[in-house]
């Protein structure tokens, strides 16, 4: 089976499509995974992708899809699939249902994860991380010590783009770019709703009910 998560900065879709894959040992791609590792590892991809990344551009559409191309044609074909975060517009839909069809294969279920804007804003405007790597979030999950890491005393860090006027502009730029691939997929009858307002556990339960796993 192969799963599609879609949603707004800030929904959860990594924390569930991980959760996901682990539980149902599912492969996890997320395309920015697979860039980063093509990077690291100085494939002809990576090397390819640099260039743009050196020269300031956006990665195009044909690389990304090739980085996915080349990370199924290494995946056990009976091994379900959880996409997170990819595809982001209906060309790379399109593409991805070609590259999925040359493998037998086809998109099974799309889960669009849905929150409230305000729940969304406090998720991401609210997240501070320490330079260890621990992450708290001032409305959910705050620090016992203002401003300090609880483990380490570390002062924590506010991301640039997590910042409100930021957070802002990255969900109206999601509604602008996504709303388009909401309705490809809709249209065919793919497309199912989750409620991504509760809390972990609650979420993934609601997630699984609705891609039927």
């Amino acid at each position: 089976m192969i799963v599609v998560l879609l949603g707004s900065p800030g929904v959860g879709k990594g924390t569930q499509g991980v959760r996901l894959g682990r539980t149902l040992g599912w492969a996890h791609v997320s395309t920015g995974d697979l860039l980063r590792a093509a990077l690291r590892q100085g494939t002809a991809l990576g090397l390819e992708a640099r260039k743009y990344m050196d020269a300031g551009e956006l990665v195009p559409d044909e690389v990304i899809v090739d980085l996915v191309r080349e990370h199924l044609a290494g995946l056990d074909p009976a091994r379900g699939v959880v996409f997170d975060g990819f595809p982001r517009t209906v060309a790379q839909a399109e593409a991805l249902d070609a590259v999925l069809a040359a493998a037998g294969r086809a998109v099974d279920r799309v889960a669009l994860l849905e929150a409230d804007d305000t729940i969304l804003f406090r998720r991401i405007s609210g997240r501070r991380s320490s330079p260890s790597g621990r992450v708290y979030n001032i409305y959910f999950d705050p620090p016992r010590r203002d401003g300090l890491c609880d483990d380490t005393g570390e002062r924590l860090i506010h991301r640039a783009d997590d910042q409100p006027d930021t957070v802002r502009t990255r969900l109206e730029v999601y509604r602008e770019t996504t709303a388009p691939l909401v309705g490809y997929y809709d249209v065919n009858g793919r497309l199912v709703r989750v409620d991504g307002a509760g809390g972990i556990d609650e979420v993934q339960a609601a997630l699984r009910a609705a891609v039927g796993v």
